[in-house]
């Protein structure tokens, strides 16, 4: 269960980096804060990372940060593949060897 939570803390770590983007690309277009549509992306993105840190501390007090804490690389993974999804970015294909590097890690990094 407590692993579970730690994936569900890198899965919205991930959401709110692409909240964060979506929020500079209407800032970019409307030109303010205030505007609703970055307004409530922008908060979005916060609430969803303060929700997330106080899931991440309970998650920290069932399991050591060391064996933890290589969960967090995923979000290397999943922020990308969501601005490609979401915001239509590209990779070229060394993008991809570097991933599955990353995997590779946590697998053994967690499996230590």
């Amino acid at each position: 269960m407590t692993y579970l939570v730690a994936v569900i803390c890198v899965i919205g770590i991930a959401v709110g980096q692409i909240l964060f983007k979506l929020s500079a690309a209407s800032l970019k277009q409307t030109g303010s804060f205030f505007d609703p549509k970055t307004l409530v992306m922008l908060f979005t993105a916060f609430a969803l990372y303060g929700l997330t840190t106080v899931a991440w501390v309970w998650v920290l007090q069932k399991i050591d940060l060391g064996r933890v804490y290589p969960l967090m690389a995923m979000a290397f993974v999943l922020v990308p593949i969501g601005s490609h999804l979401f915001l239509g970015e590209r990779f070229q294909p060394q993008y991809f060897v570097g991933v599955a590097l990353i995997v590779i890690g946590i697998i053994v990094a967690v499996r230590a």
